[in-house]
């Protein structure tokens, strides 16, 4: 049965509603569930040492992680543009703004890149301290999913169908409100 949006719907009620696929969804919801428990951990263990935790913050780059935050936040709104453009046949426009997201996507991890080797250059890898062991894990799985995301974004410009649109830019939303949370708590919360 269709839906007043011209989907196919299944008797999924609500689910029937979301944009895209149903499984991408699935997997949405279960890395958000991972990196919300990866955050729930990190504050438990900053709980234990408050101190430790802010010398170790003190040492991040904040102008870096707010930048790389606007390159996202910048980066999903051109994906959002690129399923508005391909709602209304705009294939070029929307092959245009989803490689204008993934390249912002490309500037995050090089910016990302240059706050590893920062902390690399000063002898901080994941063994310094907790914090550290954190910083790196959490951030690293994140920077997999940019990764992961643009190769998707990548694919989709060029099977070019509103669905697969809407897929991989639920994706990309899912990798940039992950580091929406990231940015406070672990560069900013004290």
């Amino acid at each position: 049965m269709e839906n007043e949006h011209g989907r196919d719907d299944d008797g999924w009620g609500v689910l029937g509603e979301l944009p895209g696929d149903l499984m991408m969804w699935v997997l949405i919801a279960s890395e958000l569930l991972v990196f919300g428990l990866a955050l729930l951990a990190f504050l438990g263990v900053r709980a234990t040492d408050p101190q430790g935790f802010a010398a170790d913050q003190a040492l991040l780059d904040r102008t870096a992680g707010a930048v790389n935050t606007i390159v996202l936040v910048t980066s999903g709104l051109a994906a959002a543009l690129a399923v508005a453009a391909r709602e209304v046949g705009n294939r070029v426009r929307a092959r245009w703004l989803l490689g204008a997201a993934a390249s912002l996507g490309i500037v995050f991890l090089a910016i990302k890149g240059l706050e590893y080797a920062d902390k690399a250059a000063r002898g901080i890898g994941p063994e310094s301290s907790p914090f550290f062991m954190f910083y790196f894990l959490v951030t690293g799985f994140h920077a997999a999913h940019v990764v992961a995301g643009i190769a998707i974004l990548g694919l989709v410009a060029i099977y070019d169908s509103t669905r697969n649109m809407e897929t991989a830019v639920a994706f990309w939303h899912m990798v940039d409100l992950v580091w929406v949370l990231l940015f406070p708590i672990i560069y900013l919360l004290r």
